[in-house]
Protein backbone atom coordinates (compact mmCIF):
# COMPACT_ATOMS: atom_id res chain seq x y z
CA UNK A 1 0.00 0.00 0.00
CA UNK A 2 1.72 3.14 -0.93
CA UNK A 3 2.54 5.65 1.57
CA UNK A 4 1.13 9.46 1.48
CA UNK A 5 3.68 11.90 1.17
CA UNK A 6 4.39 15.06 3.29
CA UNK A 7 3.97 18.01 2.49
CA UNK A 8 8.02 18.79 2.76
CA UNK A 9 9.10 15.33 1.34
CA UNK A 10 6.76 16.53 -1.94
CA UNK A 11 8.39 19.56 -2.08
CA UNK A 12 11.83 18.00 -1.57
CA UNK A 13 10.92 15.60 -4.39
CA UNK A 14 9.84 18.37 -6.80
CA UNK A 15 12.98 20.65 -6.35
CA UNK A 16 15.12 17.40 -7.42
CA UNK A 17 13.21 16.93 -10.28
CA UNK A 18 13.69 20.66 -11.25
CA UNK A 19 17.00 20.23 -10.57
CA UNK A 20 17.23 16.64 -13.71
CA UNK A 21 14.93 19.15 -15.92
CA UNK A 22 17.70 21.76 -15.50
CA UNK A 23 20.40 19.57 -16.07
CA UNK A 24 18.78 17.81 -19.51
CA UNK A 25 17.61 21.41 -20.74
CA UNK A 26 21.34 22.42 -19.94
CA UNK A 27 22.70 19.10 -22.13
CA UNK A 28 20.07 19.65 -24.39
CA UNK A 29 21.19 23.43 -25.31
CA UNK A 30 24.59 22.63 -25.72
CA UNK A 31 23.98 19.80 -28.65
CA UNK A 32 21.76 22.50 -30.36
CA UNK A 33 25.16 24.99 -30.02
CA UNK A 34 27.25 22.51 -31.42
CA UNK A 35 25.02 21.76 -33.96
CA UNK A 36 24.90 25.57 -35.39
CA UNK A 37 28.77 26.00 -33.99
CA UNK A 38 29.16 22.73 -36.88
CA UNK A 39 27.00 24.65 -39.39
CA UNK A 40 28.86 27.61 -39.13
CA UNK A 41 31.85 26.11 -39.61
CA UNK A 42 30.67 24.63 -42.52
CA UNK A 43 29.79 28.14 -44.12
CA UNK A 44 33.04 29.91 -42.97
CA UNK A 45 35.62 27.32 -43.74
CA UNK A 46 35.76 26.48 -47.69
CA UNK A 47 37.59 23.84 -48.62
CA UNK A 48 40.49 25.41 -51.46
CA UNK A 49 41.28 23.59 -54.59
CA UNK A 50 43.76 21.43 -52.82
CA UNK A 51 41.20 19.72 -50.56
CA UNK A 52 42.60 21.99 -47.61
CA UNK A 53 40.67 24.85 -45.72
CA UNK A 54 41.05 28.23 -46.96
CA UNK A 55 41.72 30.20 -43.93
CA UNK A 56 41.35 33.46 -46.12
CA UNK A 57 38.81 36.21 -45.50
CA UNK A 58 37.49 33.99 -42.37
CA UNK A 59 38.59 36.29 -40.11
CA UNK A 60 36.19 38.96 -42.05
CA UNK A 61 33.50 36.53 -42.54
CA UNK A 62 33.34 35.42 -38.93
CA UNK A 63 33.03 39.69 -37.67
CA UNK A 64 30.73 39.91 -40.55
CA UNK A 65 27.91 37.19 -38.81
CA UNK A 66 29.12 38.72 -35.20
CA UNK A 67 28.06 42.04 -36.06
CA UNK A 68 24.91 41.00 -38.35
CA UNK A 69 21.67 42.40 -36.22
CA UNK A 70 18.91 39.88 -35.30
CA UNK A 71 18.92 36.57 -37.37
CA UNK A 72 18.64 34.92 -41.14
CA UNK A 73 15.74 34.92 -41.94
CA UNK A 74 16.50 31.77 -44.32
CA UNK A 75 16.41 29.80 -41.32
CA UNK A 76 13.23 30.18 -40.48
CA UNK A 77 11.59 28.65 -43.78
CA UNK A 78 10.56 25.61 -42.68
CA UNK A 79 7.94 27.36 -40.32
CA UNK A 80 4.41 27.57 -41.32
CA UNK A 81 3.60 31.48 -42.45
CA UNK A 82 0.50 33.22 -43.12
CA UNK A 83 -0.67 36.50 -43.87
CA UNK A 84 -2.14 38.91 -41.83
CA UNK A 85 -2.42 42.58 -41.80
CA UNK A 86 -1.16 44.70 -38.73
CA UNK A 87 -2.77 48.23 -37.26
CA UNK A 88 0.23 49.95 -36.26
CA UNK A 89 -0.09 53.41 -34.23
CA UNK A 90 2.69 55.51 -33.74
CA UNK A 91 3.99 59.56 -32.70
CA UNK A 92 5.60 60.86 -35.51
CA UNK A 93 8.02 63.55 -33.76
CA UNK A 94 11.21 61.38 -33.97
CA UNK A 95 10.91 59.64 -37.30
CA UNK A 96 11.86 60.61 -40.73
CA UNK A 97 8.30 59.89 -41.73
CA UNK A 98 7.00 55.87 -42.04
CA UNK A 99 8.99 54.94 -45.10
CA UNK A 100 12.42 54.25 -44.78
CA UNK A 101 13.15 54.49 -48.89
CA UNK A 102 14.62 57.51 -48.10
CA UNK A 103 17.86 56.49 -46.47
CA UNK A 104 16.92 58.85 -43.42
CA UNK A 105 17.09 56.84 -40.18
CA UNK A 106 14.95 56.17 -37.94
CA UNK A 107 12.11 55.59 -39.70
CA UNK A 108 8.44 53.66 -38.51
CA UNK A 109 9.26 50.72 -41.05
CA UNK A 110 12.74 50.14 -40.11
CA UNK A 111 11.99 50.26 -36.40
CA UNK A 112 9.61 47.49 -37.38
CA UNK A 113 11.50 45.38 -39.43
CA UNK A 114 13.75 45.07 -36.46
CA UNK A 115 10.62 43.93 -34.12
CA UNK A 116 9.80 41.32 -36.46
CA UNK A 117 13.29 40.15 -36.85
CA UNK A 118 13.83 40.56 -33.20
CA UNK A 119 11.07 38.38 -32.77
CA UNK A 120 11.60 35.93 -35.37
CA UNK A 121 8.32 36.68 -36.92
CA UNK A 122 9.66 37.44 -40.10
CA UNK A 123 9.94 34.16 -42.77
CA UNK A 124 12.41 35.47 -45.46
CA UNK A 125 13.75 38.63 -46.78
CA UNK A 126 11.11 41.83 -46.84
CA UNK A 127 10.86 41.17 -50.71
CA UNK A 128 9.79 37.55 -49.78
CA UNK A 129 7.15 38.75 -47.10
CA UNK A 130 4.87 40.45 -49.74
CA UNK A 131 5.26 43.44 -47.44
CA UNK A 132 2.31 46.78 -48.62
CA UNK A 133 1.71 49.61 -46.51
CA UNK A 134 -1.43 51.60 -46.93
CA UNK A 135 0.63 54.77 -47.46
CA UNK A 136 3.25 56.72 -46.19
CA UNK A 137 3.42 59.97 -43.90
CA UNK A 138 5.84 62.54 -43.80
CA UNK A 139 8.53 63.38 -41.21
CA UNK A 140 6.85 64.06 -37.86
CA UNK A 141 3.57 62.83 -39.06
CA UNK A 142 1.75 60.63 -36.67
CA UNK A 143 -0.84 58.30 -36.90
CA UNK A 144 -3.40 55.89 -35.33
CA UNK A 145 -4.79 53.46 -37.96
CA UNK A 146 -1.45 52.84 -39.97
CA UNK A 147 -2.08 49.40 -42.11
CA UNK A 148 0.55 46.98 -43.03
CA UNK A 149 0.52 43.51 -44.45
CA UNK A 150 2.92 40.56 -44.58
CA UNK A 151 3.70 37.04 -43.96
CA UNK A 152 4.57 36.33 -40.56
CA UNK A 153 5.24 33.14 -38.96
CA UNK A 154 2.66 30.67 -37.06
CA UNK A 155 2.13 28.19 -34.63
CA UNK A 156 -0.77 26.63 -36.85
CA UNK A 157 -0.19 23.64 -38.71
CA UNK A 158 -0.73 23.87 -42.54
CA UNK A 159 -4.43 22.62 -43.48
CA UNK A 160 -5.22 20.07 -45.85
CA UNK A 161 -7.04 22.62 -48.03
CA UNK A 162 -4.36 24.91 -48.74
CA UNK A 163 -4.53 24.09 -52.49
CA UNK A 164 -0.96 23.69 -52.80
CA UNK A 165 -0.07 26.65 -51.13
CA UNK A 166 3.08 25.38 -49.55
CA UNK A 167 3.70 26.28 -45.72
CA UNK A 168 1.02 29.16 -46.20
CA UNK A 169 -1.76 28.82 -43.46
CA UNK A 170 -4.84 30.23 -45.18
CA UNK A 171 -7.33 29.40 -42.48
CA UNK A 172 -9.11 32.26 -40.75
CA UNK A 173 -8.24 30.28 -37.43
CA UNK A 174 -7.32 32.77 -34.25
CA UNK A 175 -7.05 30.03 -31.24
CA UNK A 176 -3.35 29.11 -30.57
CA UNK A 177 -2.10 31.68 -32.98
CA UNK A 178 0.72 33.70 -32.05
CA UNK A 179 -0.41 37.02 -29.76
CA UNK A 180 1.48 39.20 -32.47
CA UNK A 181 0.01 42.30 -30.83
CA UNK A 182 1.62 41.11 -27.22
CA UNK A 183 5.19 39.73 -28.99
CA UNK A 184 5.39 42.80 -31.21
CA UNK A 185 4.58 45.49 -28.67
CA UNK A 186 7.35 44.12 -26.09
CA UNK A 187 10.38 44.77 -28.50
CA UNK A 188 9.00 47.82 -30.58
CA UNK A 189 9.74 51.89 -29.04
CA UNK A 190 7.40 52.89 -26.96
CA UNK A 191 6.35 55.65 -29.62
CA UNK A 192 5.08 52.45 -31.72
CA UNK A 193 2.10 50.38 -31.04
CA UNK A 194 0.70 47.71 -32.71
CA UNK A 195 -3.10 48.22 -31.73
CA UNK A 196 -4.10 44.65 -33.52
CA UNK A 197 -3.53 42.32 -36.43
CA UNK A 198 -6.07 40.18 -38.61
CA UNK A 199 -5.49 37.10 -41.10
CA UNK A 200 -5.83 38.57 -44.38
CA UNK A 201 -6.06 36.56 -48.07
CA UNK A 202 -3.12 36.70 -49.94
CA UNK A 203 -3.78 38.79 -52.64
CA UNK A 204 -4.88 41.78 -49.93
CA UNK A 205 -2.59 44.98 -50.41
CA UNK A 206 -2.90 47.49 -48.00
CA UNK A 207 -2.38 50.54 -50.04
CA UNK A 208 -4.79 49.55 -53.34
CA UNK A 209 -7.42 47.66 -51.69
CA UNK A 210 -7.74 50.54 -48.63
CA UNK A 211 -11.34 52.04 -49.23
CA UNK A 212 -10.06 55.26 -47.79
CA UNK A 213 -8.01 57.42 -45.76
CA UNK A 214 -8.05 60.39 -42.96
CA UNK A 215 -6.20 63.06 -42.19
CA UNK A 216 -6.58 65.32 -38.86
CA UNK A 217 -4.64 68.81 -38.62
CA UNK A 218 -4.66 70.55 -35.39
CA UNK A 219 -4.22 74.02 -35.10
CA UNK A 220 -5.00 77.02 -32.55
CA UNK A 221 -7.97 79.30 -33.65
CA UNK A 222 -6.03 82.37 -32.52
CA UNK A 223 -7.49 84.95 -35.11
CA UNK A 224 -8.40 82.75 -37.62
CA UNK A 225 -11.74 83.35 -39.55
CA UNK A 226 -13.17 79.89 -39.13
CA UNK A 227 -16.06 80.35 -41.35
CA UNK A 228 -14.02 81.51 -44.20
CA UNK A 229 -12.23 78.43 -43.83
CA UNK A 230 -15.47 76.08 -43.78
CA UNK A 231 -16.70 77.90 -47.19
CA UNK A 232 -12.98 77.61 -48.87
CA UNK A 233 -12.53 74.04 -47.44
CA UNK A 234 -16.47 72.72 -48.63
CA UNK A 235 -15.35 73.89 -52.68
CA UNK A 236 -12.55 70.50 -52.01
CA UNK A 237 -14.76 67.93 -51.81
CA UNK A 238 -15.61 65.98 -55.09
CA UNK A 239 -13.25 64.97 -57.30
CA UNK A 240 -11.00 67.15 -58.52
CA UNK A 241 -7.37 67.70 -60.09
CA UNK A 242 -4.82 68.75 -57.23
CA UNK A 243 -1.71 69.24 -58.94
CA UNK A 244 -1.48 72.65 -57.65
CA UNK A 245 -2.00 71.17 -54.09
CA UNK A 246 0.67 68.98 -54.14
CA UNK A 247 4.18 68.29 -54.15
CA UNK A 248 4.94 67.34 -57.74
CA UNK A 249 6.30 64.10 -58.04
CA UNK A 250 6.58 63.75 -62.40
CA UNK A 251 8.41 60.56 -62.23
CA UNK A 252 6.21 58.38 -60.66
CA UNK A 253 2.95 60.17 -60.92
CA UNK A 254 0.95 60.55 -63.67
CA UNK A 255 -3.04 61.16 -62.66
CA UNK A 256 -3.46 63.88 -60.13
CA UNK A 257 -7.03 63.29 -59.54
CA UNK A 258 -8.16 62.69 -56.55
CA UNK A 259 -11.64 62.51 -55.13
CA UNK A 260 -12.27 63.92 -51.81
CA UNK A 261 -15.29 62.76 -49.41
CA UNK A 262 -15.48 64.44 -46.29
CA UNK A 263 -14.33 68.07 -45.10
CA UNK A 264 -15.14 69.09 -41.50
CA UNK A 265 -13.73 71.89 -39.09
CA UNK A 266 -14.73 71.83 -35.25
CA UNK A 267 -13.07 72.82 -31.94
CA UNK A 268 -11.78 70.51 -29.20
CA UNK A 269 -12.28 70.55 -25.97
CA UNK A 270 -8.52 71.77 -25.16
CA UNK A 271 -7.79 75.35 -24.18
CA UNK A 272 -4.60 77.05 -23.70
CA UNK A 273 -5.87 80.92 -21.74
CA UNK A 274 -7.71 82.02 -24.21
CA UNK A 275 -7.04 80.10 -27.16
CA UNK A 276 -8.48 76.90 -28.48
CA UNK A 277 -7.52 73.37 -30.23
CA UNK A 278 -9.33 73.36 -33.86
CA UNK A 279 -9.15 70.05 -36.01
CA UNK A 280 -9.41 70.02 -39.60
CA UNK A 281 -10.39 66.31 -40.84
CA UNK A 282 -10.07 65.85 -44.15
CA UNK A 283 -10.95 62.12 -46.23
CA UNK A 284 -10.67 60.75 -49.65
CA UNK A 285 -9.73 57.44 -50.99
CA UNK A 286 -5.94 58.89 -51.98
CA UNK A 287 -3.70 61.45 -51.61
CA UNK A 288 -1.27 62.99 -53.58
CA UNK A 289 2.61 63.81 -51.86
CA UNK A 290 2.16 67.21 -49.64
CA UNK A 291 -1.61 67.23 -50.77
CA UNK A 292 -3.30 67.54 -47.17
CA UNK A 293 -0.28 69.74 -46.46
CA UNK A 294 -0.73 72.69 -49.25
CA UNK A 295 -4.32 72.58 -48.63
CA UNK A 296 -4.00 73.41 -44.94
CA UNK A 297 -1.49 76.02 -45.95
CA UNK A 298 -4.21 77.37 -48.38
CA UNK A 299 -6.90 77.50 -45.73
CA UNK A 300 -4.65 79.46 -43.50
CA UNK A 301 -4.18 82.04 -45.85
CA UNK A 302 -7.79 82.39 -46.15
CA UNK A 303 -8.54 82.35 -42.29
CA UNK A 304 -6.06 84.87 -41.93
CA UNK A 305 -7.67 87.12 -44.72
CA UNK A 306 -4.50 86.88 -47.34
CA UNK A 307 -7.31 84.95 -49.68
CA UNK A 308 -10.55 85.05 -50.77
CA UNK A 309 -12.80 81.81 -50.32
CA UNK A 310 -14.25 82.44 -53.56
CA UNK A 311 -11.78 83.16 -55.69
CA UNK A 312 -10.92 79.83 -56.46
CA UNK A 313 -9.29 80.25 -60.25
CA UNK A 314 -6.61 81.91 -58.35
CA UNK A 315 -5.82 79.56 -55.38
CA UNK A 316 -5.58 76.81 -58.29
CA UNK A 317 -2.68 78.70 -59.52
CA UNK A 318 -0.39 78.27 -56.30
CA UNK A 319 2.22 75.72 -56.88
CA UNK A 320 4.40 74.09 -53.96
Amino acid sequence: MATQLSDAELITSLQARVKELETENAKLLSQLADCRSHEMEKKVYVPDERGGKSKKGNRKSEEKIEKMPGYNTRFMSHHSRRYVALKVMYFGKRFYGFASEAQMEPTVESELFKAFEKTRLLVGNKKESQYSRCGRTDKGVSSVGQVIALFLRSNLKISETNNGNSGVVLDEQHEGEIDYVRVLNRVLPNDIRIMGWCPAPVDFHARFSCLSREYKYFFWKENLNIQAMESAGNKLVGEHDFRNFCKMDAANVHNYRRRIKLFEISPTDVRYNDNQLWVIKIRGSAFLWHQVRCMVVVLFMVGKGLESPNRREKRCMYTW
